[in-house]
């Protein structure tokens, strides 16, 4: 019996929308700027480790992360000021454009991942930031640490203290200041929210830009591309043990390519990626959607392309709603 086709993936646009300015394709987003007031986020099922983007997509992952960010945006949009306005389609989010920052805002709750990496090597600071001597991997810190990058275009992102970051110019000290406070604010209401459906938001990153002379969260929140959780129910005995958590991120997608001797070295070269081993991928998104929202997910399949379909289902949103009038506009906080 043959082998079931896996579903179609939507891993490049090239979209014309009304009022289309320009398109900046990222690792996994390409977001279109509609007349410098609009930003149109198709989140396409690109997926990258490493800062390489993988060879095959991931079927419905670009709902999965769209969706869960658009209910964190509503979620939170009572305490931080954000830039979505719509959901036109399930990959596509609208919201206003804003000038970023060229820093990413990483907030940890637990030794884990990158930064139990570069302790094991012996790192006692990370982006200025001192670490207890004496902790163990996925040990809760005492408090939710800042760990800031820089943005980079291509290539790594770099790690970054704040006053670095400050003294370079490369975000003011007043503006760093609220994006430090929205970034607290944020993880701890994730955190909440997560606690209810019985996990544990591990670490998250948070981008921020300036519009109208007030700072906003912008991009996606809490997706298992920008946020890491453990299951809470046997975290401490797994702890106590020494064994490894029982996740829901993209870890374990980057494990699977250490494992398979590919950390975006020189000289490393990309594992094929078997149609198994996405479609385990792809359940794992689900999964993730699945315990954070606590609702089923349903498959946006389609007869029709699905580029198609987030074409006609923008460009129908931009038609009715392209000049919005201020008073439709979300209030800063």
């Amino acid at each position: 019996m043959a082998e079931k086709q896996l579903p179609s993936v939507v891993t490049q646009t090239s979209f014309h929308f009304p009022g289309q300015h320009s398109v900046y394709h990222g690792k996994v987003r390409d977001v279109y700027n509609i007349d410098d007031d609009l930003m149109v986020m198709v989140a396409t099922d690109r997926i990258s480790a490493f800062d390489v983007v993988l060879p095959k997509g991931i079927p419905f992952k670009g709902q999965v992360l769209n969706q869960i960010a658009a209910s964190f945006l509503d979620a939170t949009a009572d305490i931080v000021p954000n830039w979505k306005l719509a959901t036109p389609d399930p990959m596509v989010t609208v919201g206003l454009k804003a000038e970023g920052f060229r820093v990413e805002m990483i907030i940890r709750g637990y030794l884990t991942g990158s930064a139990w990496r570069e302790y094991k090597a012996g790192c006692r600071e990370l982006c200025g930031v001192r670490l207890p001597e004496g902790m163990r991997e996925n040990e809760r810190f005492p408090e939710p640490i800042i760990t800031p990058t820089t943005k980079a275009d291509e290539g790594h992102d770099e790690n970054i203290s704040r006053e670095e970051i400050i003294r370079q110019g490369i975000v003011s000290a007043e503006d760093y200041e609220v994006m430090e406070r929205y970034t607290r604010a944020l993880f701890q209401r994730g955190s909440e929210m997560a606690a209810k459906k019985g996990l544990i938001l591990v670490d998250t990153k948070y981008e921020f830009g300036k519009r109208d002379g007030k700072v906003i969260l912008i991009d996606e929140i809490h997706t298992p591309d920008s946020s890491r959780y453990f299951y809470a129910e046997g975290y401490e005995e797994r702890f106590a043990k020494g064994e490894p958590q029982r996740q829901l991120s993209k870890e374990f997608v980057r494990q699977w390519l250490i494992d398979h001797n590919f950390m975006n070295r020189p000289g490393d070269i990309m594992p094929e990626l078997s149609d198994d081993f996405v479609r385990s991928i792809s359940d794992r998104y689900i999964e993730l959607y699945e315990h954070i929202t606590g609702t089923s997910f349903v498959k946006e399949e389609t007869s029709e392309d699905v580029a198609a379909r987030i074409e006609r289902n923008v460009a129908a949103w931009l038609s009715a709603n392209h000049r919005i009038p201020d008073s439709a506009r979300p209030a800063y906080h």
